[in-house]
């Protein structure tokens, strides 16, 4: 009867009157002790009210309903599809709305629904999933300044795909300790691109220069990223390159000559086929031809081949002595001639020499920054 006496009173109530009602009607559904059938009427009641033409009346309620886990459900699905201040009070609070529950406002709802559905606290990895797949780059930017969203390498990567060449999402990614190695090396590759379409760029170099600078610049900048990559991510690195033609013999043997040995093993699993642990016991401890025999196995020319396997056992000279570098040294001396006719092998060891310079000009600044310190 109380119940009934109160939508009779809605019908011809006052806007500022029916919102308080509203709320006093919500706290009271949640706190109040209710027999069954008045909290069934009280449901009703509030149902009824998600058809007041009054803005004012349904955020009343949302406010009252939005922070409870006993809030009805059909009401606060509701009052998430309503207007954007009406549903922001409850896509951003209730715990009523289940993963499901936010994917599909996300898949149907607009640009803010699906902001409002970033910003909320302790995201879950499925919803993250959802706004990474479908988000505008607003929408994502939020999602990655999310400090309590749950975001999987998958999404990460997914973003990456997307978006990464826009800058601000670029540095948020960057930004994510689980952000994978391959996701990673799409940034770079965006970064590098965006460098060589520089108008500042492309007034003070040649386009050539510009070529070559933003090609070894990207080399390198994936090979620091070979170095660090963990054990569990060095298949998929190895994979996402392989599958952009990056390894290269000048990258492999860049990566070989500086030490990233994990990283080279699981390229040369990739690209011969053999067992992991048969590769890295070869590179490791097997005899010359054993190791010639599994770079050629690779797709390597056998004069190309012969310099891998220089490298490998200056690699293994080095670790058994405990001082690592100077690969590069070492086989300009064995390998390179001034004036070789341009080949193959010619092109590998220009590599190394460039290797070689950049090792050089390290050793220098280390040097001077030492005397520096020392003064």
């Amino acid at each position: 009867m109380i119940v009934q006496a109160f939508l009779r009173w809605a019908e011809t109530a006052r806007v500022a009157d029916r919102a308080k009602a509203a709320n006093a009607l919500g706290r009271a559904y949640l706190h109040s002790p209710m027999a069954g059938e008045q909290h069934r009427a009280a449901a009703l009641a509030m149902t009824y009210l998600l058809d007041d033409p009054s803005p004012r009346v349904r955020l009343a309620l949302a406010e009252a309903l939005a922070d409870s886990p006993d809030a009805p459900r059909a009401v606060i699905v509701s009052l998430a599809e309503d207007q954007p201040e009406i549903a922001c009070t409850v896509i951003t609070r209730s715990p009523v709305l289940t993963e499901s529950d936010l994917v599909d406002l996300a898949g149907r709802g607009d640009n803010l629904t699906r902001g409002l559905i970033a910003a909320r606290p302790l995201l879950s990895r499925g919803v993250a999933a959802a706004i990474a797949e479908i988000g505008d780059e607003a929408e994502v930017a939020i999602l990655l300044e999310n400090e309590t969203a749950s975001i999987t390498r998958v999404s990460l990567r997914r973003i990456a795909e997307r978006f990464g060449d826009r800058s601000d999402i670029r540095n948020l990614l960057l930004e994510q300790e689980n952000l994978p190695a391959d996701a990673r090396h799409m940034l770079v590759s965006h970064i590098t691109a965006a460098l060589a379409n520089s108008g500042l760029v492309r007034t003070i170099m040649a386009p050539a220069r510009i070529d070559r600078v933003t090609r070894e610049a990207g080399e390198a900048a994936t090979v620091a990223i070979a170095g660090t990559v963990s054990q569990e991510e060095i298949a998929g690195l190895v994979e996402h390159l392989r599958t952009a033609g990056r390894l290269t013999p000048a990258f492999l043997i860049h990566a070989l000559c500086t030490g990233k040995v994990d990283f080279f093993a699981g390229a040369m699993v990739s690209l011969s086929g053999l067992d992991d642990r048969r590769v890295r016991a070869i590179l490791a401890t097997g005899r010359m031809h054993a190791v010639r025999a599994l770079f050629e196995a690779t797709g390597l020319g056998r004069d190309i081949a012969v310099v891998f396997v220089e490298a490998v056992l200056l690699w293994r000279k080095a670790a058994a002595s405990g001082v690592p570098g100077g690969i590069s040294a070492r086989l300009l001396e064995r390998y390179h001639r001034p004036g070789m006719p341009l080949s193959p092998v010619s092109e590998l060891l220009d590599m190394v020499e460039k290797l070689h310079r950049m090792e050089v000009r390290f050793s220098a600044r280390s040097y001077a920054s030492d005397l520096f310190l020392a003064a």
